[in-house]
């Protein structure tokens, strides 16, 4: 137990601090709603606690011992979110009719693939392995480990969508959403690039 609270902060901090999925959930509720963005939001979590369970069974000593395995998915992240940071640069304000747009926007299952590319989540993950999984049953140690993280992400991911719901509100205009998506693509990139630069 005394291991558990400061892996509840150390989840806490790796969920809130901005990321690029981070930016994409605040980018896509600032457009779709919550209420669009929640399986999105689920997607995410899981992928990120499957990720964490998967790198403490050893995918992560795998990945230590082929560093060309883990540039690879380094600048594949790199390139798709820059990808993803051009839709939101070039994409349109929300029309005032949003059902005919519910369709548009990143999905579940780019959300979790999102998070099999994004290099944070692997970094968070090694550390998990590494300083919060040894001792008693691992698999068991695992499991709990990643349930915790996702039941800290989630409540993490949807403060950020509710900022970008809130973001919407206050910036009504047409040519206001337009800056806030620049602003939001640049974020990204930034956050995307500085994985593979620092």
């Amino acid at each position: 137990m005394e291991s558990l609270l400061p892996f509840l902060l150390f989840a806490f901090v790796a969920s809130i601090t901005p990321g690029p999925t981070n930016i994409l959930v605040l980018s896509h509720s600032s457009r779709w709603g919550l209420g669009a963005t929640l399986p999105i939001i689920f997607g995410a979590c899981v992928a990120a606690a499957l990720i964490v369970f998967a790198v403490g069974f050893g995918v992560g000593e795998t990945l230590l011992r082929f560093p060309r395995v883990q540039q690879a998915m380094a600048w594949a992240g790199v390139l798709w979110l820059s990808w993803l940071a051009w839709q939101i640069f070039q994409s349109a304000p929300p029309s005032l009719d949003q059902a005919s747009s519910r369709d548009e926007g990143l999905s579940v299952f780019g959300a979790a693939t999102l998070q099999l590319l994004n290099p944070k989540v692997w970094m968070m993950a090694v550390a998990v392995a590494s300083v919060f999984a040894g001792g008693g049953d691992k698999t068991m140690r695992l499991v709990l480990l990643s349930l915790v993280f996702l039941l800290v992400s989630l409540p993490c991911m949807i403060l950020w969508a509710l900022l970008g719901v809130g973001s919407a509100r206050f910036f009504g205009s047409p040519q206001a959403f337009k800056r806030v998506n620049y602003a939001l693509a640049f974020l990204l990139l930034v956050s995307a690039w500085l994985t593979v630069l620092v």
